[in-house]
């Protein structure tokens, strides 16, 4: 099994980190029977991507055994942490039947976590998604780590993170607090519901210092600067 860098990749200021600690926290605490994880969001580039690698490698960290599985079988942006890699087999190839279940799973280089990319894109994500192949990788996941995140789509484009409410324990919705629309988080949490999937909270993404007087303590978590002294916000990619 080759062995992913993604250490010089994560979040180093100590604002964000600590946000991520919170997050983790908050993971750990929402119960011995919430295992997988799905991340999702409003959009493209909230930073759900950003804060669901994260979020792993601060599992990781913290001495638990983690799987980031990258379910965006339409825009995936996970493999850019890494660049590009010629032998990379994704998720992709092990849902359409060209691979065994173990031979997406790659080793990091933080101790305890794995990841599985994308892999090709495919025709049929939805399709693919919802097979019982999906099914069958996350229980194997389940049974074997503590804990297993996966980077769905935004809810609010496409409903792919809907159609894995069977195989997720709990989802958490990353929101931009620059560019999303209390309409639009309202839909998105009503469109998760409709497919029975249980909601653990809200990351509120890119929030301004002014905004932070009101947010901070009140969400599930935020990736703002906390003590930052101008309005600018933080930057988090997708």
């Amino acid at each position: 099994m080759e062995i992913v860098s993604i250490k010089d990749k994560l979040a180093s200021e100590f604002s964000t980190v600590e946000a991520i600690r919170t997050l983790r926290t908050n993971v750990i605490f929402s119960g011995a029977d919430v295992k997988v994880i799905g991340m999702t969001s409003c959009h493209p580039s909230d930073g759900k991507t950003t804060i669901s690698l994260n979020l792993a490698a601060s599992l990781a960290q913290s001495g638990k055994t983690v799987a980031l599985v990258d379910g965006d079988l339409r825009r995936s942006v996970l493999i850019k942490y890494v660049g590009s890699h010629p032998r990379i087999v994704g998720l992709s190839h092990y849902l359409s039947g060209i691979c065994n279940s173990d031979e997406p799973l790659y080793k990091t280089d933080i101790p305890n976590l794995f990841i599985t990319f994308a892999g090709a894109r495919v025709p049929n994500p939805a399709d693919l998604l919802g097979s019982q192949r999906m099914t069958a990788m996350v229980e194997a996941l389940r049974s074997q780590l503590d804990y297993v995140i996966v980077d769905t789509p935004p809810i609010g484009s496409v409903i792919d993170a809907a159609i894995m409410s069977p195989v997720i324990d709990g989802y958490i919705i990353v929101v931009n607090a620059q560019d999303n629309s209390y309409k639009m988080v309202r839909r998105v949490k009503a469109q998760l519901e409709k497919a029975n999937g249980k909601i653990l909270g809200v990351v509120l993404n890119k929030v301004s210092y002014e905004e932070q007087q009101y947010y901070y303590g009140k969400n599930y978590g935020h990736y703002g600067k906390y003590g930052h002294q101008t309005s600018q916000s933080d930057s988090a990619g997708d």
